[in-house]
């Protein structure tokens, strides 16, 4: 433990300015350390009824488990589809105020699980929240990727103009939250050589948010049993003195095994459930791989019928004709478990993977029901979130905004 710390130390701690610490130290209310040179410091024993004076900045810890809301956080989420992400982040203890989505079926399906949701089902153009300016702590939103640039005009927010990257800035333009979360797919990195990205991240600056360094999360390291990344875009509303970190990857991976068979994740085997079947010569085709495999493990003759031209083109194209081993993770899920270029085929059984295999592979409970056709669920399914990995997010939402609770009272005891 350090003798003494800095002005500058205890305004990080305490997320405060430093002009705040020297009119706190001149009216009495936290008195400061008068160093030979005249500096202000704070001997450890005048910080520890507000911090961790053993690691800081990070103010101390109130509860057995620091990611147990101090208090009852809001999310306001768009484009929730059927429900992971929202299912993680109240996992993780944030109160889910709104949902809004266009499709109809994962509308019905989120209604179904969770009855006391305020569920708006529609465009979300349509749809105005300034009446939740101030009431919200988190706004969400998966928004689908399309392109826009500057075009070297530098409109802000107008540039993006009817793209669903818009509404998700429109949004947090209207409920100013404290933070924002953006979710979106790897490709989002690269699209326009980075200029997409790099206009999202100056819109939320614009609108009053320091926009962390973008990350990419891979779902297994997260007790996910799938090879799926998602990329995160997560803004910080200016002079909140909030701190965010993005969770901590675990070194084990989960496999198909976790997700299908009792164990870590699920205390018993998956329900049987309706899904797809191939047709006669496909599934023939598919008898032909062994688990792990791919087109490649058929014999060269049938791999042409299968490959067709794609056979001549080279490349690896590991997702076609693919069956999925026992001790390994899943290839990323697609709306579809039998397209041609993206197979998801069973370990032992040649079949595709049934809905509710589909649901555990994305980590949702089964007593989560969804709506609609087959093909409908898949669709559902094949868009989520994982819902472990939202869980993950969610956790160091919550460990943030109580850091952030915490240093308000102290504030406003301070104050007082």
């Amino acid at each position: 433990m350090k003798n003494y710390y800095s002005l500058s130390e205890v305004a990080e701690m305490l997320s405060v300015s430093k002009q705040t610490l020297r009119r706190w130290d001149e009216n009495g209310k936290l008195k400061a350390t008068r160093m030979p040179n005249s500096y202000r410091a704070y001997s450890p024993e005048s910080l520890m009824p507000y911090v961790d004076v053993d690691s800081p900045p990070s103010v101390k810890e109130t509860t057995p488990d620091y990611n147990v809301p101090l208090k009852s956080y809001s999310v306001l989420e768009l484009f929730a589809g059927a429900g992971g992400l929202a299912l993680g982040l109240e996992k993780a203890g944030l109160s889910c105020k709104l949902l809004n989505e266009i499709d109809p079926w994962a509308c019905k399906t989120l209604r179904k699980n969770r009855p006391h949701w305020n569920v708006i089902e529609g465009d979300v153009a349509k749809q105005s929240f300034k009446e939740y300016k101030g009431k919200i702590d988190i706004v969400t939103g998966g928004f689908p990727c399309q392109a826009f640039s500057y075009a070297g005009k530098k409109r802000g927010l107008d540039d993006a103009r009817g793209t669903l990257f818009y509404e998700f800035a429109r949004t947090v333009k209207e409920v100013k939250p404290l933070i924002c979360v953006g979710e979106n797919v790897r490709g989002l990195l690269s699209h326009n050589n980075g200029k997409t990205l790099q206009s999202m991240i100056q819109i939320l600056e614009d609108l009053g948010y320091d926009v962390l360094v973008p990350k990419v999360l891979k779902a297994v390291f997260y007790k996910v049993p799938q090879k799926r990344e998602r990329l995160f875009l997560i803004g910080i509303k200016k002079g909140s003195g909030i701190k965010f970190n993005y969770p901590k990857p675990d070194n084990k991976m989960m496999t198909l095994a976790s997700a299908l068979k009792a164990g870590e994740l699920y205390k018993t085997d998956v329900p049987k459930s309706p899904g797809q079947q191939y047709p006669a010569r496909k599934r023939e085709i598919m008898d032909m791989v062994p688990p792990g495999g791919y087109w490649r493990n058929l014999p060269i003759k049938v791999q042409k019928e299968y490959m067709l031209k794609s056979y001549y083109l080279g490349g690896g194209k590991t997702g076609m004709a693919r069956r999925i081993s026992w001790d390994e993770p899943c290839l990323t899920l697609t709306t579809s478990p039998a397209q041609k270029q993206t197979e998801r085929c069973h370990p032992d059984e040649t079949r595709p993977f049934q809905t509710r295999e589909y649901a555990r592979i994305q980590t949702f409970p089964d007593n989560w029901k969804f709506e609609g056709s087959m093909n409908q669920v898949y669709k559902q399914i094949g868009n989520a979130v994982p819902v472990n990995l939202a869980y993950a997010v969610g956790k160091e939402l919550v460990k943030s905004l109580n850091e952030y609770t915490i240093s308000e009272e102290l504030r406003t005891k301070l104050k007082s």
